[in-house]
C-alpha cells in the first residue's frame, strides 16, 4: 500500500482534497492521511467543510492559526517536520498555492520524501502576490506537478521542468463540484436564505488584500456594491477577514442597511455551489470561483487585473476588470440584460482529474499499478 500524505489547510485546499482524498480510498493501492494545517480553523471556514465533503476528522491537525506570513509557514514547517520524520510517508501531496502548500512542500523536500503539487503551474505573473511566490517555490522543488489548465504545460516548460515531471490532469476543483452539484442545486440556498429567485441576484465575494486591506480601495468596492444592489439584488457572504476591515472603517453597518444587499457570514460548500449555480453574475477576486462559474456557465467579473487561470478568460465566463466603477457597472448592466452563454469545460475538466492523479502517483510510487 502507498501511504500518501494529503495537506489541507484553506477552504479552496479543502475541496480539491475531497475529491484526491476520494480518489485514494477507492484506489487499491493507497492509505490516505489527511493532514489540517489549521490555517483556516473558524467553523464556517473548517469544520462546516470538511462535513459536507464527506471528509473524515483529520488524522493530524496541527492548529497554526492566522499571523504573518513568514510565522504562519514557520509554524506549518516545524509542526509537520516532527509527524514527517515520526512516520514518513511513501509521498506527500499538495494542492494550491497557500501557505500550508509552500510550507508542507519545503518541510518534505528538506527531509528527501517526495512531493506530488496539485494544480501546478499557474502563474499571475505578479509576483506582489503572495500566492504566486508560493507557487513558483512548490512547483520548482516538488517532484511531480499535475497541471489543471494548459497555459501550466507553457509555464512550467518555460522554467526548466523537466517534461517527465509534469502531468496535465485537469481540474480536481471541478470533481468535487460535479460530484455535490445535485446535492447543493437541491437546497435552493437563494430562496431559502434570502427569497431570492434563481438568475435575480448577482453572488460576490471579496478577500484578497490588494482589495480589501487598502483603504481607499475598500471604500469604492462599498461604493460599487451601493450603487450595484440599486439595479440588481446582491448577495455577498462576508469572509471573516472582510468583515474585519469593513467594521474598521465602518463600512459594514452602512452596507448591512442598503435594502438589496443581503451581507451573509461565510457559508458551507453545499450552500455556495447553490448560490453559484443559480445567480445572473458574480463579482469575485478568488481564483476558485473563476473556475467554477466557468464550468457552470456564469458570467464572472473578477477585481484583479491579472489571473493566474487564463482559460476562465478566453475559455470561460471571466472577465478581468481594473477598479474602475463605470466599467463595472457596464458589465452588471451587460449581465442584468444578456442572457448567458453555454458552458464550454476546458479539457479535461470533466470530473476525473483525481482518478488521474491516483493512477500515475500508483505507477510512480509502485511496483505495479
Amino acid at each position: 500500500m502507498l501511504n500518501v500524505l494529503c495537506i489541507a489547510g484553506t477552504r479552496p485546499n479543502f475541496i480539491k482534497v475531497s475529491a484526491l482524498y476520494h480518489a485514494f480510498t477507492q484506489h487499491p493501492r493507497f492509505s490516505p492521511t489527511l493532514v489540517h494545517t489549521g490555517q483556516h480553523y473558524d467553523a464556517q471556514m473548517s469544520r462546516v467543510f470538511f462535513e459536507q465533503l464527506g471528509l473524515p476528522e483529520p488524522d493530524l491537525y496541527l492548529g497554526v492559526g492566522s499571523g504573518t506570513h513568514g510565522a504562519q509557514t514557520a509554524a506549518i514547517m516545524q509542526a509537520l517536520e516532527a509527524h514527517l520524520i515520526e512516520r514518513p510517508p511513501d509521498v506527500v501531496v499538495v494542492v494550491g498555492d497557500v501557505n500550508s502548500t509552500v510550507a508542507a512542500t519545503l518541510a518534505a523536500v528538506k527531509l528527501h520524501l517526495p512531493v506530488a503539487h496539485v494544480e501546478a503551474g499557474l502563474r499571475s505573473f505578479d509576483r506582489r502576490m503572495p500566492e504566486e511566490i508560493n507557487r513558483l517555490i512548490t512547483d520548482a522543488i516538488s517532484d511531480v506537478l499535475y497541471v489543471s489548465e494548459e497555459s501550466g504545460l507553457t509555464n512550467l516548460k518555460r522554467e526548466g521542468i523537466a517534461d517527465d515531471r509534469v502531468v496535465f490532469v485537469g481540474n480536481v476543483m471541478i470533481d468535487s463540484l460535479l460530484r455535490f452539484q445535485e446535492h447543493a442545486c437541491g437546497l435552493d440556498t437563494a430562496q431559502a436564505m434570502f427569497g431570492l429567485a434563481p438568475r435575480s441576484y448577482l453572488l460576490v465575494t471579496l478577500h484578497r488584500p490588494s482589495n480589501v486591506d487598502v483603504s481607499e480601495r475598500l471604500l469604492e468596492i462599498a461604493d460599487v456594491l451601493e450603487t450595484i444592489q440599486a439595479r440588481i439584488p446582491v448577495v455577498f457572504p462576508v469572509h471573516p477577514r472582510t468583515r474585519q476591515r469593513l467594521e474598521s472603517q465602518g463600512l459594514y453597518k452602512r452596507l448591512d442597511a442598503l435594502p438589496r444587499l443581503h451581507l451573509a457570514p461565510p457559508i458551507g460548500y453545499l450552500e455556495f455551489l447553490s448560490l453559484m449555480h443559480d445567480a445572473r453574475g458574480m463579482l469575485t477576486d478568488s481564483g476558485g470561483t473563476q473556475e467554477e462559474t466557468t464550468f457552470l456557465g456564469v458570467p464572472c467579473l473578477t477585481l484583479r487585473e491579472n489571473t493566474e487561470r487564463p482559460v476562465t478568460v478566453t475559455q470561460g465566463t471571466n472577465t478581468l476588470l481594473a477598479l474602475d466603477k463605470a466599467r463595472i457597472l457596464h458589465h452588471v448592466d451587460d449581465i442584468i440584460t444578456s442572457e448567458p452563454a453555454s458552458a464550454t469545460p476546458p479539457p479535461l475538466w470533466d470530473g476525473q482529474s483525481a482518478v488521474r492523479i491516483a493512477d500515475d502517483l500508483a505507477r510512480r510510487y509502485t511496483a505495479q499499478p
